[in-house]
C-alpha cells in the first residue's frame, strides 16, 4: 500500500511539474539589449524570460566580446539570473554590418567547428545560456558590399548542426530571421534548421526599411494587400513550412522609422518620400505632438499605427501601447513562443512597451 502510495505521490509530482512547466512556458519576452551593466538596472528585468545581449562579433574566425564594457555588461546580467531565477541570458552574434565575415567564416566544416569550439569557451567563461545568430543574411543581400553566397543556405544548416552537437541539449539556440519574403524563401532551410533550434526570432519590423523610397507600415501586424509584408504574413508562410507554433517568437520595434518630403496625400501613408532618422519610444509622447504638428493615425486592418506631420511633410511608422498588445494577443491566440523587441533601452523604463506586454501576457 506504502508503494502505491509513494508512486501516486511520484505520478502527481511529474504531472505538477510538466502541468507547471507548460503553464510558465504560455509566452517568452525576450528583450534585445545594446546597454551597459549601468543602465539595465531602470528596467524591470523581472518581467522579462530573456535578454539578448547585442552583439558580439567574429574575430578570427571566432565569437568574440568586443571590449572589456561589453564584458562586464554581460556580467552584470548574468547576475540578475540570481533574482530572476526564470531569466535566461543569451549573447548575440551579428546584427546588421555585423556580420560581414560570416559567409566565409562559416563556409568551411573547419570553420564552422572552430566557430562552435569558441562559443563553448565562451558560454563556460561568462555562464551564459545561448547563442542567437542574427547573420543579416545567408544567401541574399544584406548590407551593401558583405559577401553572401548560394551555399550560404546549407552552410546555415552545417552551422546549427555543429552547434548543437558542441554545445548540448540543454543550450538555448536561436536566430534572428528576416521577416520579409525574399529571406524566408531563400536564406534558410526551414524543414532542416527548426528541430535543431529552441526558437526562430521573427524581425518582423523593418519590413519597410531605410533604402525604401515610398512610406509604408515598418512593422505592421497584418498585411493591407497581398503583395504587402507583415508579421502574419511571415508566421503563415513558416507555419506552413512546419515550424511548431511555439517555436516562432514575433518582433516589436521600439523605434520608428520616417520619411521627409512626403506630400499631404492618404495622410502620408504608401507615398513618395526621403528616409531620415526615427524616434525611440520613450521620447514619443514628447515628439509626436499636436503642438509640434502630428497627427496619429492607426490602421485598424494592419494594426498599425502612424503619424503624418503636414506642416514639416514628415510620416513616421512604428508600434505603439496600442498595437504591441495587438500583437502580444495575436501570440496568445497563435500560441507562439513569445515575443521579442528591438531593443530594451528604446522603452520607457516604466509603464512602457514592455509592462504593456507583461500585463496582457498575464491576463486572462
Amino acid at each position: 500500500m506504502k508503494q502505491i502510495n509513494l508512486i501516486a505521490i511520484l505520478l502527481l509530482s511529474v504531472f505538477t511539474s510538466n502541468t507547471f512547466a507548460q503553464k510558465n512556458k504560455k509566452m517568452d519576452i525576450i528583450a534585445y539589449y545594446t546597454g551597459d551593466a549601468n543602465l539595465i538596472d531602470q528596467y524591470e528585468v523581472n518581467k522579462l524570460n530573456q535578454i539578448i545581449f547585442s552583439f558580439c562579433h567574429l574575430k578570427n574566425g571566432k565569437l568574440s566580446v568586443d571590449s572589456s564594457k561589453d564584458s562586464v555588461t554581460i556580467k552584470k546580467l548574468v547576475s540578475l539570473k540570481s533574482k530572476n531565477p526564470q531569466l535566461k541570458v543569451v549573447l548575440s552574434l551579428g546584427g546588421w554590418g555585423g556580420c560581414e565575415p560570416c559567409s566565409q567564416a562559416f563556409s568551411t566544416a573547419e570553420g564552422r567547428l572552430t566557430f562552435a569550439k569558441s562559443v563553448k569557451e565562451v558560454t563556460d567563461y561568462f555562464k551564459v545560456d545561448g547563442l542567437d545568430l542574427d547573420w543579416e543574411y545567408p544567401a541574399i543581400e544584406g548590407l551593401p558590399g558583405h559577401l553572401y553566397q548560394a551555399v550560404d543556405k546549407p552552410n546555415f544548416t552545417e552551422l546549427l548542426k555543429i552547434l548543437r552537437s558542441t554545445l548540448g541539449k540543454k543550450y538555448e539556440l536561436s536566430f534572428a530571421a528576416g521577416g520579409f519574403q525574399k529571406y524566408l524563401d531563400e536564406s534558410i532551410d526551414w524543414k532542416a534548421v527548426t528541430p535543431l533550434v529552441n526558437r526562430i526570432n521573427i524581425m518582423s519590423y523593418d519590413l519597410v526599411n531605410g533604402y525604401s523610397q515610398v512610406t509604408g507600415h515598418h512593422t505592421p501586424l497584418y498585411s493591407t494587400n497581398p503583395n504587402e509584408e507583415s508579421t502574419d504574413r511571415a508566421v503563415t508562410y513558416l507555419l506552413k513550412q512546419g515550424v511548431p507554433a511555439e517555436k516562432l517568437v514575433i518582433g516589436g520595434a521600439f523605434y520608428t522609422r520616417q520619411w521627409i518630403n512626403v506630400e499631404n496625400i492618404n495622410n502620408g501613408l504608401y507615398q513618395a518620400g526621403k528616409h531620415v532618422e526615427g524616434v525611440n519610444f520613450k521620447d514619443y509622447a514628447k515628439t509626436y505632438t499636436e503642438a509640434n504638428g502630428w497627427k496619429y493615425f492607426y490602421d485598424e486592418k494592419a494594426q498599425a499605427p502612424y503619424w503624418y506631420n503636414a506642416k514639416t511633410k514628415t510620416f513616421a511608422t512604428s508600434d505603439d501601447i496600442k498595437s504591441i498588445k495587438a500583437k502580444t494577443e495575436y501570440v496568445k491566440s497563435k500560441k507562439l513562443g513569445g515575443i521579442m523587441f528591438w531593443e530594451l533601452t528604446l522603452d520607457s523604463p516604466k509603464n512602457g512597451m514592455v509592462n504593456a506586454i507583461y500585463e496582457l501576457k498575464n491576463s486572462k
